[in-house]
């Protein structure tokens, strides 16, 4: 570094709205900001967020990188492109080559806009069926499978022309705690890390451009420091140990795993100290200040030059792989038929579901009205449910606030066939032991293990997911995917 850089070079921020304002531009200008993350409040069209994209890139210069988490299932912002399935209902059809064309199409999804960076994939091995923020973002349970098809969605966003960046780093799928909300630990020795988180990391890492940490502490790693903040992890392992040479970004430091216990300036610091080239300082523009003028002060003092040096080669390196500029010759409705083939694809039988006869009356008990939670968006509400059911059936609907609400003596009186759609985030423990004649899971595919019942397993809500759970309930596909976790988990 010939001259000291501005703080920016080092931190992804967000922007406040659908445009991108005077006042924002100039805050982006004097940090010298060059990486931005999307998000919903961000996204209302394709023409708009293209354009947003273009100011952008005009204010971050030629290292622009613009980020969105696209995951597919339900970690998708963007609701005027067709929806592609969850990496678990991709793990259900296991078929490497699907995974590659849906990521891939994800990819041109993003392109055609000008977002050169997917927060994707998930590379977390989803051991804990009580998992409260991963579950059907993970390709399954068993790290063969994640690898399998993390490699296959590397391959594809990288015909696609998009930075992937893996996720999270070293591992998510053992928590039962969500970090957006606490810091989890992950009590497990080394050499189980080894043969079970650490796996599709360390084996992806040569296909890789960017590497996305976990607020976490694991002991057997660094009993003190959360995966983000531990240059024994960082640095000493991801480095070191394992020879990568791509880009680490922070997960946001606004979750409340790093926020409560460290607060926006210091962790911010301490992350780049530990080995990240890229602090995620996300959140209100004091929030934002606080982290730049913290990486500021600790640039003329606490920052190793050379490692500071370094970082900015791998992020310049990442944008100059991955520019951002949009491809307006690429149309995301020409991947609609892809998609809903492979949601189709996914549909998985748990203990031999069988569909009631067409035309038939049926009970239908429904989340009235699900709520968007932390990273994820909202699941299908129950009066839609009812409305395409009524494509097939007769429908008596009984719709629940929480599951504790159903009155099921109720739902049987009328002597048709119960069916109950699950379409929330979480499993609920009233859930445990119901027995409705027909379990549809539309959201979180560990609650089969609850309700005692045959059950229909989609990995999400979207349209093209009930699309397909239709064409089932009509017998006009089958449900060929494989149960992507052991059937015998309970927790």
């Amino acid at each position: 570094m010939t001259a000291q850089p501005l703080p920016g070079a080092f931190a992804m921020v967000d922007v406040p709205g659908p445009a991108l304002d005077a006042d924002t531009a100039a805050h982006l200008k004097k940090y010298g900001v060059h990486s931005v993350c999307l998000f919903g409040k961000n996204i209302e069209s394709a023409g708009q967020l293209r354009q947003l994209c273009a100011d952008l890139r005009e204010v971050l210069g030629e290292d622009a990188l613009i980020a969105l988490d696209h995951e597919g299932g339900a970690i998708l912002r963007p609701d005027f492109w067709p929806f592609a399935p969850s990496a678990m209902s991709l793990g259900a059809a296991d078929d490497v080559t699907l995974t590659q064309e849906v990521s891939a199409a994800l990819g041109r999804q993003l392109r055609s806009v000008g977002i050169n960076w997917n927060f994707a994939p998930v590379l977390d091995v989803n051991v804990s069926p009580a998992n409260p923020v991963i579950g059907e973002r993970a390709y399954g349970a068993d790290p063969a499978p994640v690898t399998r098809h993390g490699r296959a969605a590397l391959a594809g966003f990288a015909a696609a022309g998009l930075a992937a960046c893996v996720k999270h780093f070293p591992g998510h799928g053992d928590t039962r705690i969500d970090s957006h909300l606490a810091l989890p630990r992950v009590d497990r020795s080394r050499p189980e890390l080894e043969a079970t988180e650490f796996a599709p990391f360390r084996e992806l890492l040569p296909a890789t451009p960017a590497v996305m940490t976990a607020h976490i502490v694991y002991p057997a790693l660094d009993d003190i420091h959360p995966a983000t903040l531990s240059r024994r992890i960082l640095t000493g392992l991801l480095r070191q140990e394992w020879g990568y040479r791509g880009v680490t970004v922070t997960d946001s430091m606004g979750m409340r795993a790093i926020d409560d216990h460290y607060g926006r300036g210091e962790a911010g610091v301490l992350a780049l100290e530990a080995g990240a080239d890229l602090v995620m300082a996300l959140g209100r523009r004091e929030a934002q200040a606080t982290t730049l003028e913290a990486i500021s002060s600790a640039l003329e003092s606490r920052l190793n030059r050379r490692e500071m040096e370094a970082s900015l080669e791998r992020l310049h390196a990442l944008a100059q792989q991955y520019p951002a500029g949009a491809d307006v010759s690429l149309n995301p409705q020409d991947d609609a038929d892809l998609f809903r083939r492979a949601w189709t694809r996914g549909l998985t039988a748990y203990r031999h579901p069988v569909a009631p006869k067409p035309g038939s009356h049926i009970t239908l008990i429904a989340h009235r009205q699900p709520v968007r939670e932390t990273v994820s968006e909202a699941g299908a509400d129950a009066e839609t449910l009812a409305r395409e059911l009524g494509q097939v059936y007769g429908v008596r609907l009984m719709p629940f606030e929480t599951p504790d609400q159903i009155d099921w003596s109720a739902a049987r009186a009328a002597g048709n066939p119960v069916i109950l759609a699950t379409t929330a985030r979480h499993r609920h423990p009233a859930l445990i032991g119901v027995q409705p004649d027909l379990h549809i899971a539309l959201y979180n595919p560990y609650a089969v293990l609850d309700v005692d019942a045959p059950a229909l397993l989609a990995y999400g809500f979207h349209p093209e997911a009930r699309a397909a759970v239709l064409a089932w309930l009509r017998d006009e596909v089958e449900a060929t995917g494989k149960l992507p976790f052991g059937q015998g988990w309970t927790g």
